[in-house]
């Protein structure tokens, strides 16, 4: 069988450099650095496991070459001194014994080191950042994550605009850096120039306003970009490789760096004896969209376009980021669009990608959800995570070993939950039997698939790891004394999920108004024709089943399709709730066209939400609905929802359809019910234990599979 993803697994070469395939990881700050700066275990083993997994190149996330000022991230990694090497040196070693290749990115963070900036050091700029309006969604970060967030201290911002002196240091420190990584063995040093880090600074038209020689026009502007290049490659030789990152555009700053002149910038790179070109973005954080635009983009493929007319510009090799599909990687490989593809957050999600792809199993690739909870963290001053995946950041201690006794464990729920908990347990030998009351896989997860096409991903990779020959999948399944006295099995694990009672609001009962639990089991047919028959009408119910909803359950994109024709909500609705569901069902109706208010009586929208996608779903429902908070819903009426606002004035809200996102807590009953009736050990997980959504579900599941 021919591999769709065949270019990317070629060899190729970056200078004197060869590469087993054309996958790299990206330069990802993973703010593993301990309060010392020292590449330590933890950050050894994650790199690691990725170049295990067949990564040609791994590129280590930005090292601070003046330790610790001119950090971004409070445990960033340092370069600026001979005692980091040691620990540097072990993550090349541990990458090199796996064949692949590694290189580190070397940079000073200037207008961007928020560390400085919470520790009351001066961060060094070009010249006076200008003012601009602050993102209305920082709103939504709680008290309790400012009290953490990275930048946020006692101390009013200090800049030091940067003299002739300062600039000389600058130079001298990014060359000293650049011969640090070569003595520590790495294959090769990318000098970060994009993102508004310090080099950059100096390149943005928009941020350097500078009347020196070192401003203005841009020869003046590109001085130190050329100047710290000749540096580096003056104490590394002409045959060790360097590469640069790049910023294509500024977005969402007028009068910044444009593609013409980033164009130009590569040509001058290329000049400078540069071996590469790594493409990036960066956009001005002035809305709660903007960092989902550039440098962690939502859209596919993002900066596709931008590769291709840099690959036109020079002749040097084009490393390509900005979440790409593997279809489409594999597609601008094989047109000479771009020379290798680099990928961040899929390699946090799937460290063996590159081996999967090898062995033409696309299929098995746990798929990223684009959720942000890999660099929410970071804005909280912790080391990156992710919540499909949770051994990243863990892999040494989060291990999946063959059990020395191999069990019979029956799971209960074929939720995200129960099927991690599956896939981990068959990986370590033990049999599984997995019962779940209705006739498909994925509980919540189905219907969180329509509200964020996203998470249909990983709902369809779990169904697939579901197909093992130590997995038996029983559908339509209720668990009862019988069934438990066939399988005797040695352990129970019930993933059943929460449950959602609704809030005691008068006129809570009518049939306009939906729990999220009616509206799910509607749209995903789990006994969905009770549901209909309760709340919908006669010519509901014919359009109900004339648009075959009943029929395509196993395919979230088909009800994502069908959804945009149909669904049994009124032009204008009103969502109470501004939680993780609430927030995420209303941007889904937005996108269907529906007039959505959201009402909450708490001051905080979205908090179950990573801090990142929490901006973008804000950005969302503000700008093309309502969003009401402080608002406690006093009653339901057949045409509108009266609320009162913080000071007890009411207002009332036109709705065709109410929805009522709240009051989700953990659901014990289904394994109390258990317990009572066995003497076999029952354990929750999931959503029935802790309410945690599909990172918690992850999460339990892996470990519940993993310490059977």
């Amino acid at each position: 069988m021919s591999n769709p993803h065949a270019p990317l697994l070629q060899s190729g070469r970056i200078g004197s450099m060869e590469l087993k395939n054309r996958i790299a990881m990206a330069p990802m700050g993973e703010n593993y650095g301990g309060t010392d700066g020292i590449c330590g275990e933890r950050a050894q083993a994650y790199y690691e496991e990725r170049a295990k997994g067949g990564t040609g190149l791994i590129i280590m996330g930005t090292a601070a070459i003046s330790w610790p000022s001119g950090t971004s991230e409070p445990h960033q990694l340092g370069i600026s001194e001979d005692s980091f090497i040691p620990g540097l040196a072990e993550v090349t070693r541990r990458v090199h014994a796996h064949g692949g290749k590694v290189a580190i990115q070397i940079n000073h963070s200037g207008k961007v080191a928020a560390n400085d900036r919470s520790h009351g050091r001066e961060m060094w700029v070009s010249s006076m950042p200008p003012d601009g309006p602050v993102a209305e969604a920082m709103r939504t970060v709680t008290p309790k994550e400012f009290s953490t967030f990275v930048g946020v201290g006692p101390y009013p911002d200090r800049y030091r605009v940067m003299d002739q002196a300062d600039i000389a240091q600058m130079i001298e420190w990014f060359g000293a850096a650049a011969v640090r990584a070569k003595q520590a063995n790495f294959d090769a040093v990318e000098v970060h120039c994009a993102h508004n880090y310090m080099i950059a600074n100096f390149l943005s038209p928009f941020f350097n306003s500078r009347t020196d020689e070192y401003g203005g026009s841009y020869e003046n502007r590109s001085r130190l970009l050329r100047e710290v290049l000749t540096e580096v490659r003056k104490r590394v030789g002409p045959d060790f490789p360097v590469w640069v990152r790049l910023d294509s555009e500024e977005m969402h700053t007028p009068g910044g760096i444009t593609m013409d002149e980033a164009l130009k910038t590569a040509k001058l790179c290329e000049e400078l004896g540069m071996n590469a070109i790594s493409v990036s973005a960066y956009a001005r954080l002035i809305t709660g969209t903007a960092f989902t635009d550039a440098p962690i983009p939502q859209k596919q493929n993002a900066y596709r376009d931008f590769a291709k007319q840099f690959k036109k510009a020079v002749s040097l090799p084009i490393i390509s980021a900005g979440r790409w599909e593997l279809d489409d990687a594999a597609d601008a490989l094989n047109k000479g669009e771009i020379d290798f593809v680099a990928m961040g957050r899929k390699l946090l999600a799937e460290p063996e990608l590159a081996n999967k792809l090898q062995a033409n199993a696309a299929q098995d690739v746990r798929p990223c959800i684009y959720c942000y909870a890999c660099v929410s963290e970071i804005f909280i001053n912790k080391g990156i995570k992710c919540a499909v995946n949770a051994q990243t950041g863990h892999e040494t201690t989060k291990t999946i070993t063959f059990a020395e006794k191999p069990k019979h464990v029956l799971i209960v729920g074929g939720g995200p939950s129960g099927m991690e908990a599956a896939r981990v347990a068959a990986l370590r030998g033990h049999r599984v039997t997995l019962a779940e009351r209705s006739d498909r896989l994925g509980g919540t997860l189905f219907f969180a698939a329509l509200a964020y096409p996203e998470n249909g991903r990983l709902l369809d990779y779990l169904v697939k790891q579901m197909k093992h020959p130590q997995i038996d999948v029983r559908l339509n399944t209720t668990v009862d004394a019988q069934l438990l006295a066939d399988l005797k099995p040695d352990e129970i694990l019930v993933g059943t999920g929460a449950k959602r009672a609704a809030p005691p609001i008068p006129g809570a009962d009518q049939t306009h108004v939906w729990s999220g639990d009616e509206l799910r089991r509607l749209m995903t047919g789990d006994r969905a024709e009770e549901i209909a028959k309760a709340k919908l009408n006669l010519a509901e119910r014919t359009l109900f089943k004339a648009g075959g909803m009943l029929k395509v359950t196993d395919s979230t994109a088909a009800i994502q399709n069908l959804s945009k024709l149909w669904m049994p909500l009124g032009k204008r609705v009103s969502i109470i709730g501004a939680g993780l569901v609430g927030l995420e069902l209303a941007e889904f109706l937005i996108e269907r066209g529906r007039e959505v208010t959201v009402l909450d009586p708490g001051t905080h929208p979205g908090t179950e939400l990573p801090i990142v996608r929490r901006w973008r779903v804000y950005d969302a429902v503000k700008n093309h609905g309502k969003l009401l908070m402080q608002a406690n819903v006093t009653q339901i009426d057949r045409k509108e929802v009266i609320w009162t606002d913080k000071k007890g004035e009411e207002y009332r809200t036109p709705a065709d359809s109410v929805v009522l996102a709240m009051g989700a807590e953990a659901d014990s009953t289904v394994a109390d019910q258990l317990q009572s009736i066995t003497q076999t050990p029952v354990r929750r997980i999931g959503d029935c234990n802790d309410l945690g959504y599909i990172e918690g579900a992850m999460h339990s599941g892996h470990q519940a599979g993993r310490t059977i």
